[in-house]
């Protein structure tokens, strides 16, 4: 299933969340020849009921009108246009179509091709060249059916809007790799969650230089066990491809090869018919294509020839040192909820 949502009036010269984008990313789909096996979904705008699950509607208010005013630099980073509210409101909506179709399949993948990302924008405010939570409205949309949605997010930077919106929300478990340090600052092994949800925020910080081998290790030691004991009924993934090795945004190493293994590793925690990617950083056009097209091969059982899996970069001890600050935090918040709950 695939939402590709025309981003017509987004667009800021010279900005490297551009248009070319989707271009690049519909390109990688269209080499895999799917043919009839490939069902567009019908454009859906999010309503402002599932827009209020993770956003405020002061901070809607703000930004639809900010649009219709003609727009401007939100931050040094984002930017919005006249017809950027509109298109952001598309671009929320496309994870819920897509959910929606997939449920009337009984082996299919959905994959949400749309711009402006979202992980990075908080309820109230735009950031990251983010304005809407893409992922966290479909993954609200879902908790409010009672389902159990685990986020993992392989984009570069880490994703500080999702983590918020879901710090205290035992029905999402939210797991993200990310180089650290670099933007937006968080993304530390500390994370754990909130009181309600300890243990299902889950940080893998990697190194500058790290390769897939470290990805995998981090992947399969550390959230690969908090996965399967949280059985999740849905699973939606962040999917930005910015930590390419030729992707000059960050300084991560992987390949379009990791990216393919690391999906199938993902897609191995979703029932059937039950896995959706949003489409969030990647700016090496190239990168962008070829590592879209091994990621949808690898998860639909295509051929493919993508690049081969990374090994030998920077960054094995980054596992060991994340998955002993994280037991040293579980056990913190453990001791201070028992407390409390004793006195």
């Amino acid at each position: 299933m695939n939402a590709h949502v025309d981003d017509g009036g987004h667009e800021e010269a010279g900005h490297p969340e551009r248009p070319d984008r989707l271009t690049a990313t519909m390109a990688g789909v269209k080499d895999l020849h799917l043919d009839d096996d490939l069902s567009f979904v019908a454009p859906y705008t999010a309503t402002r009921a599932e827009l209020l699950r993770v956003h405020d509607g002061s901070y809607l208010d703000e930004l639809g009108t900010f649009c219709y005013e003609g727009g401007g630099n939100i931050d040094e980073d984002t930017y919005a246009t006249y017809d950027s509210w509109s298109i952001a409101q598309y671009a929320a909506g496309a994870g819920i179509a897509v959910i929606n179709e997939l449920r009337h399949h009984d082996d299919a993948v959905g994959f949400i091709a749309a711009r402006p990302p979202g992980h990075h924008a908080l309820r109230d405010r735009a950031m990251g060249f983010c304005l809407l939570n893409n992922v966290a409205v479909a993954a609200a949309a879902l908790t409010a059916e009672g389902e159990r949605v685990a986020i993992v997010d392989w984009d570069v930077h880490h994703g500080n809007g999702t983590q918020a919106i879901f710090w205290n929300d035992p029905n999402v478990l939210y797991v993200s790799t990310h180089q650290w340090p670099l933007y937006p600052g968080s993304g530390g092994a500390r994370e754990i969650g909130g009181v309600d949800a300890l243990g299902q925020t889950v940080n893998i910080p990697l190194p500058p230089g790290a390769t897939g081998d470290v990805l995998r290790s981090g992947f399969d030691d550390i959230a690969a066990p908090i996965l399967e004991a949280f059985r999740p009924t849905w699973v939606l993934v962040s999917a930005g491809f910015d930590a390419h090795r030729d992707d000059g945004i960050a300084d991560l190493a992987f390949s379009s090869g990791d990216f393919a293994h690391l999906a199938t590793t993902v897609a191995s925690f979703a029932p059937p018919s039950r896995m959706a990617l949003f489409l969030e950083g990647g700016y090496n056009l190239a990168a962008l294509r070829n590592s879209v097209g091994a990621t949808l091969a690898s998860l639909l059982g295509r051929e493919y020839q993508s690049e081969s899996s990374t090994n030998g970069g920077a960054g094995a001890e980054f596992i060991q040192r994340a998955q002993s600050e994280r037991d040293i935090a579980l056990k913190m918040a453990y001791d201070v909820k028992a407390a409390e709950g004793d006195s």
